[in-house]
This record gives C-alpha cells, structure tokens and sequence, in this order.
C-alpha cells in the first residue's frame, strides 16, 4: 500500500510506475478472445477503477498504446513490454491489470465474457454471458 493511501503498482522492468487511489469499482476476470490475446493468457484478472484514480507516476513518456476498439485502449512500457493498463473511455474506467498492483488484495467478484472461456473456473463467483447491462451487455449468466 502507498503511504498515504492507495496502491504502487509498475510494469515489468519498473521503467513505468503507476498508483492507485481509494478502492477499485470492480475486480474480476475476463474470459473474451481480446484479453487473452492481449494477456497470452487464459484469463486476464482485472482491477477496474475511476479514471481519475489511476496516476501515472513516473515513466508516463514509456507507454505506448493501441487502440483496437473504441471501448479499450491498451497501454504497456516501451522498455519491457510488460502490459500496464487499459483506459475504457466510454465507462470512464481503467483497468490495471491485478497483476501489475502486487499489494493489492485482489478479491475477485465477478467473471465477463465467460461464453468465451478456455478455462472454465469453478469458483462461485457469478458467470457474465457477456457484460453487466451498465456495460452494454445482456447481463445473462451461465452456469459454471
């Protein structure tokens, strides 16, 4: 946890630091084509917080970005490639990757996308056909 409250989260090689302040909105994994893609992995655990929350604190001039929808841009370091962050415009989100804020306790809520699921996770937590209906989706679940 930073000093006066929040997270420090970096990049791979700590070229890009970042904090983040009060509490996430949402944590949960994402199962969509996109992110495991992105992740080359399969599920990408997610952080989402207010825009205004996330602070870019040093290495702002070593991010790239790549802006393959007009709901996501993605950003990692230049140095490392190691992924940081992903802006969502239209919710007025950013999603720093739980991975990148190792002190955060991450506490999974949710699972979207998960019609689209590699991994199938038997964990309770409710299973999002697609998005919650305040994110464009239809707010269906799917059994585990």
């Amino acid at each position: 946890m930073a000093a006066n409250g929040g997270y420090n989260g970096k990049c791979f090689c700590g070229a890009v630091e970042l904090k983040v302040s009060g509490e996430p909105v949402a944590m949960g994994y994402c199962h969509c084509s996109s992110c495991r893609e992105w992740s080359a992995g399969p599920v990408n655990a997610f952080s989402l917080w207010p825009q205004d929350a996330v602070t870019i604190t040093k290495g702002a001039d070593s991010l790239a970005s790549y802006q393959k929808t007009e709901r996501s841009i993605r950003k990692w370091c230049k140095t490392c490639g190691g992924h940081v962050l992903t802006e969502h415009p239209l919710w007025g989100l950013t999603d720093v990757y739980a991975a990148v804020i190792p002190a955060l306790p991450f506490k999974p809520m949710l699972h979207v996308n998960y019609q689209e699921t590699v991994l199938p996770m038997k964990d309770g937590l409710p299973k999002q056909r697609d998005f919650p209906p305040g994110f464009g989706g239809t707010g269906e679940l799917v059994e585990e």
